[in-house]
């Protein structure tokens, strides 16, 4: 059955056209920044990533996953989670897949998979054609932080990894909102963009200091953490509590969504 959903998916424009975008972002960040350089850090800034996302193609790579995993990942994640059951609804073909032998928890835990292997084939497109790209325009070698320590290549593509699978445990929160969300709705428009609402919102709200600590509750808090162990002695004690909230918002969201769905009249 998954690999039957795998398939449809595959079939469908939306599919297509989001990883085409995935993959053209970092060629457009990449020529502009080929073109024009990093822009200069205002007085009193702090370094950031993209001061230094020309020194290399991995370089490049890490500042394209901050660069897209605060909303265009966001995005696409969402619409594979999103779209997966409300698109059956508005087919009509939602109730008639249930009236076959078919269990809803088995329905839902072959379109989450799917949805969850898409969306992680998103996640992965980002680095990949980044570090392909950035290397043909600045260069292979080592990182360099924004804070001037310079990494080997293997411990580069090592952090590299890391933060990949760091951002793609991330998305997992927006698989599940907009998961549930699919759960509750026959509106495709209504899931994917419930969930990048969510989403964006607690990135607003963590921008706000003066909430304080309410702040660390915020489904988006510990995003951007793994910035943290570029360095030689990196901090990693945020990205353990980052990972471990997303396993809470996960398992919570997943866990309504089941119930939702199992107690629900399908109508379409």
């Amino acid at each position: 059955m998954i690999r039957v959903e795998l398939v449809r998916q595959a079939r469908r424009k939306r599919t297509w056209l989001a990883l085409l975008a995935v993959v053209i972002v970092p060629i457009i960040i990449v020529t502009a920044l080929a073109i024009n350089g990093p822009p200069r850090p205002e007085p009193g800034e702090g370094p950031f990533l993209l001061d230094v996302a020309t020194r290399s193609g991995i370089n490049f790579a890490l500042f394209a996953l901050v660069a897209t995993s605060q909303f265009l990942l966001v995005v696409v994640v969402a619409l594979f989670a999103g779209d997966s059951l409300p698109s059956e609804a508005s087919w009509g073909s939602l109730r008639y897949l249930l009236t076959r032998p078919v269990a809803r928890s088995r329905l839902l835990t072959t379109k989450l998979s799917v949805a969850s292997m898409y969306a992680l084939a998103a996640v992965a497109l980002v680095p990949v054609v980044s570090v392909v790209v950035g290397t043909m325009a600045f260069g292979w070698s080592g990182t360099v932080t924004p804070l001037g320590s310079q990494l080997d290549t293997g411990s580069s593509l090592a952090r590299l990894l890391a933060a990949t699978v760091y951002v793609a445990w991330d998305m997992a929160t927006v698989v599940a909102i907009a998961f549930l969300l699919s759960t509750t709705t026959d509106a495709p428009l209504g899931a994917v963009g419930g969930a990048v609402i969510v989403i964006v919102v607690s990135e607003i709200l963590d921008a706000i200091t003066a909430l304080g600590v309410v702040r660390y509750a915020l489904p988006t808090h510990y995003w951007l953490s793994w910035t943290a162990m570029l360095e030689p002695a990196g901090n990693t004690a945020e990205m353990a509590r980052g990972a471990l909230q997303t396993a809470v918002y996960t398992a919570v969201a997943l866990g309504v969504a089941w119930w939702w769905f199992g107690r629900k009249d399908v109508l379409s």
